[in-house]
Order: structure tokens, then sequence, then C-alpha cells
């Protein structure tokens, strides 16, 4: 996929009305330290148009990039961040359900894993959650640059033995670093793009 242009078009916060966007959308979600910003920069082909940080927890927005004039990705408050209050998560979970559930422009959502570690409780129960929302989450498995080459297939099998997957359930390794995996996501949302009944 070429990007020729992406720009930040809209920023929802806890109290704002989402936009009804009739391009194609795709989600992003994950943790707060999962690498999302740097994965949306990578797949924009771009250095910093997503902030990104050494301090996790910095979306508390979502945020809605036209990307070639023809699609959204949309970056999803992460989760699971411990200073954040309790009643904080909740207003941001209560934001992403509302997105789940309303936008139908939605086509795909990509839920962000750490390759290194088994899914945490909080990576299932968003799992679970974008499922039961009808949609098929696509795992980008992230920092696949921080571990051994003969260690990935162990840590897919891992991620998708936690999280309950169905075979066919698809889980993409990539690295923000050497941008492997880049082009096996582009074709995933050309495919969407292609046929929108996919």
């Amino acid at each position: 996929m070429i990007i020729k242009s992406a720009e930040l078009e809209t920023v929802c916060g806890i109290t704002s009305r989402l936009p009804e966007n009739e391009l194609p959308e795709f989600a992003f979600a994950g943790k707060s330290n999962v690498g999302k910003s740097s994965l949306i920069n990578a797949l924009m082909n771009r250095k910093s148009l997503a902030r990104t940080s050494s301090q996790p927890g910095k979306t508390q927005t979502i945020n809605f990039y036209l990307i070639n004039g023809n699609m959204y990705y949309v970056d999803l408050p992460g989760y699971g961040y411990a200073k954040v209050s309790v009643e904080v998560k909740a207003k941001w979970g209560k934001m992403i359900e509302r997105y789940l559930r309303k936008s139908e422009a939605l086509r795909c959502v990509f839920l962000l894993i750490d390759i290194r570690h088994e899914p945490s409780a909080n990576d299932r129960m968003m799992y679970d959650w974008i499922v039961e929302n009808g949609y098929h989450p696509v795992i980008i498995a992230t920092k696949l640059d921080k571990i051994k080459r003969s260690q990935t297939a162990k840590q897919v099998k891992l991620i998708r033995d936690t999280l309950g997957m169905e075979k066919d359930g698809v889980i993409i390794p990539f690295s923000a670093e050497t941008k492997q995996g880049r082009e096996e996501i582009w074709a995933y949302l050309e495919q969407y793009l292609e046929t929108p009944e996919a």
C-alpha cells in the first residue's frame, strides 16, 4: 500500500459525539505500553503523526486519521494503565464500547498484544469484548524485534491459546523497528477496501 496522505481529522473525548463517517474505519486497540502509536505511525509511513511517549496512557481520546482520502485509522485509548484512576478507566471503557457498538463504518478491529508476554486479563477481556460486538479481531503481536526468531512460533501459539482464538484467527507478528509485518497488515486493509462485505 502506498501512503500518499495521512492527517489527523477528528479527536473525540469522553463526552464527544462520534463522527458519522462513510469511509471505512479500521480501529486499533491495545494496552497502554504495547506500541500502538508506533504501529500507527509505521502504517501511515510517518515518524510522529500519532504521538508516541515513554509515558503510557497518553492516548485519552479516540483519534481518527484520514488515510489516502479513502479510509480511517482509528486510534482507541490504551487500557490497563495503572496510574489512571478507576473512574477514568471506566469512562475510557465506555467510550471504546460506544464506538464499537455505534460505528457503522468500522470494518475491522486490530488488537495489539506484546509478543513477549502471555496476554493479560485486560487483553483477554478486550478480545472477548470485540468478539461480543460482532467483530473478528486481527491480533498484531508487537515488539517482534525484542525476541529471538526461534521464539516467534511458540509466542504466537501462547497468544492464540490464552485468548482462546479460533484456528483461522489471524495473528500478525510486527516490529516497529524493522517494519516486519507492515506489508501483511496493509494487505489485510486492502482486502477490506476491495471487498467491503468482507
